[in-house]
């Protein structure tokens, strides 16, 4: 740190330290609550979430207690809930699948430092570059690839492996099918049932309806099952009894080799991590008319991705589900996060044992809940209403997610994106000839002096259009450019105009440069081409140009 200037670090500062300052009774009461609620809502969420992800239930629920607490305690957001999130189970179940178990808790510690780093360097603004394109396509490919992974265990189907990839998903889920158990796909299709009609059976404004219907589904079928003891899977049958305490600090094995082979892992964890904690956030302070720190809560995800996997959590990021029932819970700070961490803990050491009777297709039915409220399905039959670029770059970015990974989609999202927009700026740039009767009022006009107006902007993706004016005037004595309306120049929009210029030095003939904006003269001076130019030749106004072009281009005697 010694040596950086102050402006280039973040300032570490939790939002939870500004709210202490003016807090009062009356808002605790309704944190209490809120963080009841939601950790109440986010148990069920956390189980599934883990086994979803390919790890045990109890690396879900430790994930939502420590990850979910740093989160609160040390992020930039008032309401902001972390924990695991759904956007993360197909690529925690890649990783697994790909490097094992001790690889994804390494792969998430460096995803943490560089998440710190992120925030650390302020390069939260940066995630809002993303075009909102590529944001609904990988988000609409998750969710996809989410409702996929819990066919499984709707249908009640046997397999001794499923595989984390699209096409061996689709090839696992048909060759098992003559297995499906009837009993565990009526109890799925109750459950699913239950979650979609449960807000019209009872409106949250109800003194009921205010229970979450994941629990109400959750307790249900934990209930019907036990007491029927119907032949569907349990946590239990598959994962034994939960440990009714946080597991111990333990150290993965590390090593330089290891680390060189989980940089694109590191990477995913990371982008998705950012984009999903600081959406959330955004979305969180549209509900609360508020503005977050996305710096400081990069940071805060840092810390809470470096810590976790030490006591056998995996990745984890702001969640939108309970973020926004926590506000609809009547948060107002970051201690409604705290308290939901702890109710979480409470009912880990009171109750763990009670969860291993609660029937897998029950949390089935509650991902693909998650799924198809977590898809922006709309989008697709609005893609009509938008232009070329943002339905290829959506499609790409969706298809590019389901069938390879997210590092793949965002990678050809952007690329896309950039394709699209250098093609569009290039086509906003134009460069016309200035005629004789649109001269400025007094210009006088000399034969052989060539005057051009350039709009838009000069960089790599129009410097062919510039390229192309002496192609268009074989031999003019005098060329005059007038940049009022060019915004911005790159180094190859400068190369382009010093192309020129020794183009015309070459024949006898010169380059005049007329009312430039701040950037294309500052770049004009630091580069020094304005010295070789000639500053006599870098004009304020048209008319100042033009007759500047008449002494040039005047015999002299």
């Amino acid at each position: 740190m010694i040596g950086l200037p102050q402006s280039v670090l973040h300032p570490f500062q939790p939002r939870l330290l500004r709210e202490l300052e003016s807090y009062r009774r009356g808002r605790l009461v309704s944190d209490i609550g809120a963080g009841v609620t939601v950790g109440i809502v986010a148990l069920p969420l956390a189980m599934a979430f883990g086994i979803a992800s390919g790890v045990t239930p109890q690396a879900g629920i430790f994930t939502a207690i420590i990850a979910g607490f740093l989160i609160s305690a040390l992020g930039g957001s008032k309401v902001q809930i972390g924990g695991p999130a759904g956007a993360f189970i197909v690529i925690i179940a890649g990783i697994i699948d790909r490097y094992g178990l001790a690889n994804l808790f390494i792969a998430t510690i460096m995803a943490g430092v560089l998440l710190f780093a992120m925030g650390l360097f302020k390069l939260g603004s940066l995630i809002r570059f993303i075009p909102v394109s590529i944001v609904i396509g990988f988000t609409n490919g998750i969710a996809v690839l989410i409702a996929i992974s819990q066919v499984k265990d709707f249908l009640g189907l046997s397999t001794s492996k499923f595989p984390a990839d699209f096409f061996g998903q689709i090839a696992a889920l048909h060759a098992a099918l003559p297995s499906i158990n009837l009993t565990a796909l009526a109890i799925g299709c109750a459950c699913l049932a239950l979650l979609f009609l449960w807000p019209k059976l009872l409106p949250p404004a109800s003194r009921f309806g205010r229970v979450p219907g994941s629990i109400i589904v959750l307790v249900l079928a934990t209930v019907v099952v036990s007491a029927a003891k119907l032949p569907v899977e349990t946590i239990g049958s598959r994962f034994g009894d939960l440990p009714q305490a946080l597991p111990a600090f333990a150290l993965p094995a590390f090593s330089w080799d290891t680390v060189r082979n989980l940089v694109a892992p590191t990477l995913t964890i990371a982008l998705l991590g950012a984009i999903e904690s600081l959406l959330c956030a955004r979305v969180a302070d549209q509900m609360i008319d508020d503005r977050h720190d996305p710096n400081q809560e990069l940071m805060a995800q840092g810390i809470a991705n470096f810590i976790t996997p030490f006591f056998g959590g995996i990745p984890a990021t702001g969640t939108i589900a309970r973020t926004t029932t926590n506000v609809r819970a009547g948060a107002t700070s970051p201690i409604a996060g705290l308290v939901h961490a702890a109710t979480l803990l409470l009912i880990v050491l009171a109750g763990a044992s009670l969860a291993k009777h609660v029937p897998l297709v029950a949390l089935a039915a509650i991902l693909l809940f998650v799924a198809w409220n977590m898809g922006e399905w709309s989008e697709f039959a609005r893609l009509k209403q938008f232009n070329l670029t943002y339905r290829t770059v959506m499609l790409a970015t969706f298809f590019s997610t389901v069938v390879f990974d997210l590092t793949v989609a965002v990678e050809v999202g952007l690329v896309l994106a950039c394709l699209f927009f250098i093609y569009r700026m290039s086509s906003l740039t134009s460069i016309a000839r200035v005629m004789d009767d649109t001269l400025p009022h007094g210009a006088a006009r000399r034969e052989g002096v060539v005057a051009y107006r350039v709009f838009g902007s000069l960089f790599f993706g129009t410097v062919g259009k510039l390229e192309a004016l002496m192609e268009s005037d074989a031999a003019p004595q005098v060329m005059v450019l007038d940049l009022h309306q060019v915004v911005s120049i790159d180094t190859t929009g400068l190369d382009a105009l010093e192309t020129i210029q020794r183009g015309l030095v070459k024949r006898g003939a010169y380059l005049v440069l007329c009312d430039l904006n701040a950037q294309p003269i500052s770049l004009l001076r630091r580069s020094g081409f304005a010295e070789r130019l000639g500053r006599e030749n870098v004009c304020t106004t048209l008319t100042e140009a033009l007759r500047r072009a008449e002494q040039l281009s005047t015999p002299k005697p």
